[in-house]
């Protein structure tokens, strides 16, 4: 491919120490992410990080084109952070602790055999991908995906919801606003508030300093509105702790689901396509909360949709496949949550 063949070589040839061509490429790359940086000692340091990203997807793709990984990377809008700095900034979400919840909150499934093959997108039932920005909000647009899936299959419309609602006015119920929350939580509000507004009516402000108030502090002004309202959830079910199967069965039977993932690699940071599979990737530890809406096979290796918040440059237009049945990969089945309306 002309394009892939290109990136290589330019990338071969930072490799190699040319600074005409590093600088070309550098430029290239934040004209077409709008990056501007404050100063010279902020653009020094990006570009010192980006530098270190060049080298490991090249690395990477190189061997992928091989035999030797099974998805690519890219040089995507998080190119110019380094992996701490993802992990703190965008993977907030906070462990749960499941000893506080009952033990029959998981509902099970039908019964019904399960499709080899679902996606939720085909019918309907997953609004658009959204970018949580610099802000550790993914623990409201995991919930808020979940839920959208259970109100359109009951009013037949999909609606987006406001995880910005979450990210400002849940704060009484534990969660942290850009510092982190929790998918119950996210929930418990919803329930306490007796509904959550439209994305349309409470926008998403994904960066730093469009409010006036701190936004990484709990001093968020709550603008929730009952005319917003366009979602509610009576209760929600947490599944068996690192149960692939009986995720796999809610999936197909009830939804797309809101789940934990270990998304503290470089690897993931930096996914562009393919099927996930790094042995590496601990279900020991979970920071990061996405939706599942889907799951199949390619190529004999079975796999599960997941749909993350980190815009269309992300990954496959924003979504990964993440190897299914490969000892609870990522700990994709460690904390899986679903609502009922």
């Amino acid at each position: 491919m002309p394009i892939l063949c290109a990136v290589l070589l330019s990338a071969s040839l930072v490799l190699g120490h040319s600074s005409a061509a590093s600088n070309k490429m550098w430029e290239e790359w934040k004209d077409g992410h709008g990056k501007v940086y404050d100063n010279e000692v902020e653009s020094s340091f990006r570009r010192a990080a980006w530098q270190k990203n060049v080298h490991l997807v090249l690395r990477h793709n190189q061997e992928a084109s091989v035999g030797k990984h099974s998805f690519t990377l890219g040089l995507n809008h998080l190119a110019d952070m380094t992996a701490e700095e993802i992990n703190e900034k965008l993977n907030g979400l906070k462990p749960e602790e499941r000893v506080h919840f009952r033990n029959d909150t998981f509902k099970e499934a039908s019964g019904s055999s399960t499709p080899q093959t679902v996606d939720w997108r085909k019918t309907g039932l997953v609004s658009p991908v959204q970018n949580q920005g610099l802000c550790g909000s993914c623990w409201a647009f995991s919930s808020l995906g979940a839920l959208e899936g259970q109100m359109k299959k009951q009013t037949g419309v999909l609606v987006p919801l406001s995880a910005q609602n979450l990210v400002d006015c849940s704060t009484i119920d534990g969660n942290l606003g850009c510092r982190g929350g929790y998918i119950s939580k996210a929930y418990s509000y919803v329930i306490r508030n007796r509904g959550v507004d439209s994305e349309r009516s409470y926008p998403y402000e994904h960066q730093v300093g469009l409010r006036k108030h701190d936004f990484f502090t709990n001093n968020a002004k709550c603008r929730y509105s009952v005319k917003g309202k366009a979602g509610h959830c009576s209760d929600f079910h947490i599944l068996p702790q690192g149960d692939e199967r009986a995720l796999q069965e809610v999936v197909a039977s009830v939804g797309p689901v809101a789940v934990a993932v270990n998304a503290m690699l470089p690897s993931f940071h930096l996914y562009r396509g393919g099927l996930y599979n790094v042995p590496s990737c601990s279900p020991r530890f979970v920071n990061h909360a996405v939706l599942v809406v889907g799951y199949g096979t390619d190529k004999g290796q079975d796999y599960w949709l997941v749909k993350n918040s980190w815009g269309t440059a992300w990954g496959e237009e924003g979504f990964i496949r993440l190897a299914r049945n490969k000892n609870n990969l990522c700990g994709i089945a460690s904390f899986a949550v679903y609502p009922t309306l």
